[in-house]
């Protein structure tokens, strides 16, 4: 049984944000952060584009960005938090590089600024085409500074603690539940083991696992999200699920599909058909550099009526010179499945990339479980609304990270731990028989999301999806009361959770708006309500 004060669920951009900022403000308390896989491995290290921020007066302001992402959000955004995220932004961004993180410049010194879709001016600072993975190395180094950061590698987190586990019924209207620390299995040992702490911290990142094609790593589970469920937490707009347009199609098939970053847009690159003919025009004035939502529906549109399983990515009149300095990785990812991409358009789809609703947060990452905070993209802060504006969510990590850290220090205090907690009971599992009876259900439910629950819905769709997951949910349950816990069955587990909350909340959406598109409702604009009591 392990106690600290402060128990972090992921070692992305968000949690390692929070622990830095707590170690600096309370040098006396103990913080342990857990990471299912090893520590450079998370979400963060995967973001190829950049991190936005207003960055040169002269061309760029507060105002110019907080309308990109409240436009970008298609009226869900919360006006306060866009504000809170853009004014704070820079301040954090800043930090990160006093921190030792690099981002490219030009000759005379100032920063390479970037512009991706639905940005109005260049403001996405980045290092090449691996801005995530510069930015963990930065992170990493600076947590390992602090002598009261405990980092634990391979621990897989099963369940956080609440009333729960003292035997109490909880529901979902329970006014005062509260997070006592976290259940997490020990890869290594099969172990599973308590964390004790008088606050908790989920920055579990994302889901795209969900989804036949993603550009998110095999990790990206929905975890934290599916635990906060269980223990009866607030979720709100699951339905919004951000699709990439442009995922490296590759015939021979991998998972995660490799990104081919909206930079390369922003750097000149043109959609265009197979053929070689531009289509942007009929969708949207600003053509290739319109926001994600726009252009993956644009392309899931080509590809369906004519009948193809990719569009293509023109970079063929761009400076050679220029792009492989910017995009070294992506160059030779290219020509590694013989892509010559001076000479050949590179082929790309649509690919879930990213979460926009998640843990419902107050302003300080608070959750609606008292000792239980959330930050990065297990939440719905309200800074994404209906779709995320592109390289705001590095930024938004930073952000409620460090107003996280700053809520617990203040509060923490007024804790104690829990010393009660019972061991788990894995009384009565054995060992599964069969993988199988995972694996395939991890297919099936790709294949239920990819083909019913997708870009395009519909209700027929979204009726045969649910009917679908309840069967999956019920063999999985089945499993899980009489298996030995692993990683994989917890995994397939936490994706249904998941896959059941995008479906239902879009079932509640009787409208298209931003990621949610529903052809039975193309022209609808309703507001409802989907957050999970």
């Amino acid at each position: 049984m392990h106690k600290s004060d402060v128990l972090i669920l992921g070692g992305g951009v968000a949690g390692l944000s929070t622990a830095i900022r707590l170690a600096e403000l309370r040098p006396d308390i103990q913080i342990t952060i857990l990471t299912k896989s090893a520590k450079e491995e998370s979400n963060t290290r995967w973001a190829q584009g950049g991190i936005a921020a207003v960055w040169n007066n002269e061309t760029d302001n507060y105002e110019k960005h907080i309308a990109d992402t409240l436009d970008a959000g298609d009226g869900l955004c919360n006006e306060e938090i866009v504000r809170i995220v853009i004014e704070e932004g820079p301040i954090r961004v800043q930090e990160i590089i006093d921190w030792g993180a690099r981002f490219d410049k030009e000759e005379d010194g100032s920063y390479d600024l970037g512009i991706e879709g639905g940005h109005s001016t260049h403001r996405i600072l980045h290092y090449k085409d691996i801005t995530g993975w510069e930015i963990q190395r930065a992170l990493i180094k600076k947590a390992a500074s602090f002598s009261n950061i405990t980092t634990l590698e391979h621990f897989f987190a099963l369940d956080i603690m609440t009333q729960h586990h003292l035997g109490r019924n909880l529901t979902r209207l329970t006014p005062d539940i509260a997070c006592y620390g976290a259940y997490a299995l020990n890869k290594q040992t099969k172990e599973i083991e308590e964390f004790l702490a008088k606050t908790t911290v989920l920055c579990t990142g994302g889901a795209g696992q969900i989804y036949r094609a993603t550009t998110n790593p095999m990790i990206a589970t929905g975890d934290g999200m599916a635990m906060a469920y269980r223990a009866k937490c607030r979720l709100a707009n699951m339905e919004f699920v951000q699709f990439h347009p442009t995922a490296l199609f590759n015939p021979a098939g991998e998972n995660p599909d490799f990104l081919i970053s909206e930079a390369v847009r922003g750097f000149g690159g043109i959609l265009k058909t197979n053929e070689g003919e531009e289509f942007m025009h009929k969708y949207d004035e600003r053509l290739s550099l319109a926001p994600r939502d726009i252009v993956a529906r644009a392309i899931d549109n080509e590809i369906k009526t004519r009948g193809v399983d990719h569009v293509s990515l023109d970079c063929r009149h761009l400076d050679q010179n220029e792009f492989i300095e910017h995009f070294p990785n992506i160059y030779e990812k290219c020509k590694s499945i013989g892509i010559d991409i001076f000479k050949d358009m590179i082929p790309v789809l649509p690919a879930c990339h990213y979460m926009c609703g998640g843990i419902l947060t107050d302003a300080m990452g608070r959750t609606s479980i008292s000792r239980l905070f959330a930050a990065g993209e297990c939440t719905n802060s309200g800074l994404h609304g209906a779709n995320r504006l592109a390289s705001n969510s590095l930024l938004e990590g930073f952000v409620f990270g460090y107003r996280s850290a700053n809520a617990i220090a203040e509060e923490i205090d007024t804790y104690s731990i829990q010393e009660n907690i019972p061991h788990w009971n894995a009384k009565g599992t054995t060992e599964p028989k069969e993988m199988v009876l995972i694996t395939q259900s991890w297919k099936e439910l790709k294949e239920i999301m990819s083909n019913y629950v997708g870009i395009v819905r519909t209700n027929v769709r979204l009726k045969r999806a649910m009917d679908r997951l309840f069967l999956l949910y019920q063999e999985t349950e089945a499993l899980y009361t009489t298996s030995k816990i692993s990683p994989q069955l917890s995994e397939l587990r936490n994706l249904i959770t998941i896959a059941y909350l995008v479906t239902s909340a879009a079932q509640m959406r009787r409208e298209s708006r931003g990621l949610h598109y529903n052809t039975d409702y193309p022209n609808q604009f309703d507001y409802q309500d989907t957050t999970f009591l």
